[in-house]
């Protein structure tokens, strides 16, 4: 009897054009296929481990659809690939990579103990379209500048996308696995998980579909319309790619059609692709990018902690509009504008003065495309202490940024109830995703700016100032 393979997977929950599936199938074993529910992932944030519970099951009744079946198993990952390697005698274990300091140590020693066992221990690219280590500078070192990473990686052939298969070879007997339901993966999102999941596309088919229709109706106009927060121009991809359900080569390859065909927004959106890679390969090179200064001289930065201002801020009770809509379509959606996401971090860390790991730590909590590599590089990019070309200290304005980007008021209205007759379900629904310890309702009062823009403006400047800053401006609106 041939043994069979277990195929772990983690942040990769689909079969369309995914490598370690591809070698699994190549080596002509039963196939079983594992999801662990490790402390590493216990760990994410609310709304983070609930989408990816949403995920799970949806991967399992993929898997379904081919004749196999996705096994659940609880614990620590290590140990329980022993425990299913002794029940079903299989060959080893195949992975896709993943790149977070905690996660690579976790693999290298579980492919260590396998290997020094003589088993199969083999991981795969796939969750990007480059290896960090694959592509250097001219002295050989990383890149800490985007554009001329961009310039390394544009003209690369990164392979054709692999279809998935239509079936996966299944063992004789299948192992015992957990009820999903029993891990309770969405118990901390409370009433918010059913708010949340209206919003929410899971699944490789879903993923799929959205990337055609972006391309379709979007990716023409994508580069002018994607800062305007009122419009949906915008591809959706980040949840899925933050999972798994899509994989980027086939994200890339979408946009080559257009690209020929003259479509304006076509590169733009690749762009932002690589600007997803260019965060990973920062963290592979630079992992204490996750929780420390990127640059260390801001180590001296006087940043504020956590208090009642970031509260007002966590809970879009600001006083100001645009920041507070933001925050309040993340508890609505799971998701939040790009340019809002830009927004909200400057307003924090710049205006608040407060350290951009209180604002970091928040996005775990709240996004279901929740990614460590580009969470960290946003925030960093954005608080002044992160790889960045430009030689001056960003303050972007926000009611500035909401007359150019929302100037008819639409995104504005779409999440705030309060001054509005007859506010829409949008708005309305922050106050029933929100803890009801709160307090707050749909009819209260719109607060008073907690701080003067121009006041907390000067206020960063000065602080800038005093440690050296060489240039300092406040972004145009």
């Amino acid at each position: 009897m041939t043994q069979a393979l277990i195929i772990w997977f983690r942040r990769d929950l689909r079969l369309d054009d995914h490598p370690m599936v591809q070698a699994a199938l190549r080596t002509g074993r039963p196939l079983i296929p594992v999801f662990i529910y490790d402390p590493e992932t216990e760990a994410l944030g609310a709304a983070a481990r609930w989408r990816l519970g949403q995920g799970v099951a949806q991967f399992a009744q993929t898997l379904q659809s081919v004749g196999s079946r996705l096994i659940l198993r609880k614990g620590a990952a290590a140990q329980v690939l022993d425990d299913l390697l002794a029940q079903t005698g299989a060959a080893g274990v195949m992975w896709q990579r993943m790149y977070d300091p905690a996660s690579t140590a976790r693999d290298g020693a579980i492919k260590a103990s396998l290997r020094g066992r003589g088993l199969i221990a083999d991981s795969f690219a796939g969750a990007l379209l480059i290896e960090p280590w694959q592509v250097e500078t001219g002295q050989g070192g990383p890149y800490r500048v985007y554009s001329p990473f961009w310039r390394a990686i544009a003209g690369r052939d990164f392979g054709a996308a692999v279809p998935a298969p239509k079936s996966l070879p299944a063992p004789d007997v299948w192992p015992a696995s957990d009820d999903l339901a029993h891990w309770r993966m969405g118990a901390d999102m409370r009433r918010g998980g059913d708010v949340v999941a209206q919003y929410a596309t899971v699944g490789e088919a879903g993923a799929l579909a959205r990337l055609d229709h972006f391309v379709a109706q979007k990716i023409d106009a994508y580069k002018e319309a994607r800062d305007f927060v009122g419009i949906d121009a915008n591809s959706g991809l980040s949840e899925n790619l933050s999972w798994g359900e899509i994989g980027p080569r086939r994200i890339w390859h979408a946009a080559e059609g257009p690209l020929q065909l003259g479509a304006r927004g076509a590169e733009h959106f690749r762009k932002e692709l690589v600007w997803r890679e260019f965060a990973y390969h920062l963290m592979h090179h630079f992992p204490h990018i996750l929780s420390r200064n990127w640059r260390e001289e801001w180590d001296g930065f006087p940043w504020l902690g956590d208090g009642a201002q970031a509260e007002a801020w966590r809970r879009g009770m600001t006083g100001e509009p645009f920041v507070d809509a933001a925050m309040r379509e993340v508890y609505v959606t799971g998701r939040m504008h790009n340019r809002a996401r830009m927004i909200v971090a400057s307003y924090l860390t710049k205006h608040l003065m407060t350290d951009w790991r209180v604002g970091a730590d928040w996005f775990a909590e709240v996004l279901t495309d929740y990614d460590p590599a580009s969470n960290a590089m946003g925030w960093q990019w954005v608080a002044g202490s992160g790889p960045d070309a430009a030689p001056y200290f960003r303050v972007f304005n926000p009611a500035g940024q909401a007359d150019k980007f929302d100037s008819d008021h639409a995104y504005r209205r779409k999440w705030i109830t309060e001054g509005q007759a007859r506010p829409p379900a949008t708005a309305m629904q922050f106050f029933d995703a929100i803890p009801r310890a709160w307090g707050l309702q749909p009819s209260q009062r719109y607060p008073a700016p907690i701080i003067d823009l121009a006041a907390g403006r000067a206020r960063a400047l000065a602080a800038y100032s005093a440690r050296g800053g060489e240039k300092i401006t406040e972004m145009a609106p």
